[in-house]
């Protein structure tokens, strides 16, 4: 596997290293000594599983709150989206700062999102299903998010947002908090 550091100390874009002959190619998407190695978690305990319908839906941004931080790798298996993240870490340099990829079918991209860090997608095609590995337990009184147009980010979404879920148009500000 190929790790990327972003400007976001910690997340990593994750490429594959392919293996190719006359049938394709072959490579590894998730090795634990690997991880270990970058000092990421070497540990997931559920993988998650979405299907977005259209194109411009909006998921996100998500995070949950102590004791319950996760850490995620997340990779599109159909269709293409734009993932986004936010270092919430309040000690870290790059604090409030945010960076997005594409993910998609065909470049088996994936992103390593750290913990205290808030997700997000948005589709750039109909019939997107994406994977998540977390490794943390989901926990329903720890969930948090920030609206995915909050001024505090200023988030360059590449194109318009035309389904989102009630919760995630409504998130309050993060400014304050």
């Amino acid at each position: 596997m190929i790790f990327t550091e972003t400007k976001l100390k910690g997340a990593f874009i994750l490429d594959i290293e392919k293996r190719t002959d006359d049938r394709g190619f072959f490579g590894r998407s998730w090795c634990r000594k690997e991880f270990e190695a970058h000092g990421l978690t070497g540990r997931f305990l559920q993988t998650n599983v979405s299907l977005s319908l259209k194109a411009g839906t909006l998921r996100g941004m998500h995070y949950q709150l102590h004791p319950y931080e996760e850490g995620k790798l997340v990779r599109c298996v159909r269709g293409a989206l734009y993932d986004v993240i936010i270092d919430l870490r309040p000690e870290s340099a790059t604090f409030r700062q945010w960076i997005g990829v594409e993910l998609t079918q065909d470049n088996y991209r994936m992103l390593y999102v750290p913990e205290n860090f808030a997700h997000g997608f948005i589709t750039l095609t109909d019939k997107v299903e994406a994977t998540y590995q977390v490794s943390q337990f989901y926990a329903p009184g720890s969930e948090s998010g920030i609206r995915y147009n909050d001024p505090q980010f200023n988030i360059k979404w590449p194109r318009e947002v035309t389904v989102i879920s009630e919760k995630d148009r409504t998130w309050p500000d993060y400014a304050g908090r």
